[in-house]
C-alpha cells in the first residue's frame, strides 16, 4: 500500500456509496479505488492537480471527476457515512494530513481567513 492510499478495510466501508458500481446507471467506474487514491494523494500532499502521479491517470480527468462528485454531493455522503461510526478516529483532519495552498494563508487584503458558516468579525 502506498503512503496516501486507502487500505482494504477503508475501501470496503465506502465502496457501496461510490457511483459507477455494476448495476448503477451509466458507465462502470472500474477505477474508483485508483481515482480516490489519486484524490487523497493530491489532498494529503498539498500538490497541484497537474502534479498527480501518472499511476492515478490523467490529472485533468481526475480533477473533472472530483469536481463532478463534489457538485453531486458524493463526498458529503461518504463523510456522513464515515462520521456515523462511533470509532471515527480515522476521520480526524488537521494540518498534518491536509495542507492548504500557500495562497490560502490570508484573505484579501491580509485580513485573516474566513471560515465557512462563521460570520466575519467586524
Amino acid at each position: 500500500m502506498k503512503r496516501y492510499e486507502l487500505n482494504r478495510e477503508q475501501w470496503r466501508r465506502i465502496e457501496p456509496f461510490i457511483p459507477g458500481k455494476i448495476g448503477d446507471r451509466g458507465r462502470h467506474g472500474a477505477d474508483n479505488l485508483l481515482f480516490i487514491n489519486g484524490v487523497l494523494w493530491v489532498l494529503r500532499s498539498g500538490a497541484h492537480w497537474h502534479d498527480l502521479p501518472e499511476r492515478y491517470g490523467k490529472w485533468k480527468t481526475a480533477h473533472k471527476r472530483f469536481t463532478r462528485w463534489a457538485q453531486a454531493g458524493i463526498w458529503e455522503k461518504i463523510f456522513d457515512v464515515l462520521t456515523e461510526d462511533p470509532d471515527n478516529q480515522y476521520i480526524m483532519i488537521d494540518s498534518t494530513i491536509v495542507r492548504a495552498h500557500q495562497q490560502a494563508a490570508c484573505g484579501k487584503g491580509g485580513r485573516g481567513v474566513r471560515l465557512w458558516g462563521v460570520p466575519e468579525a467586524v
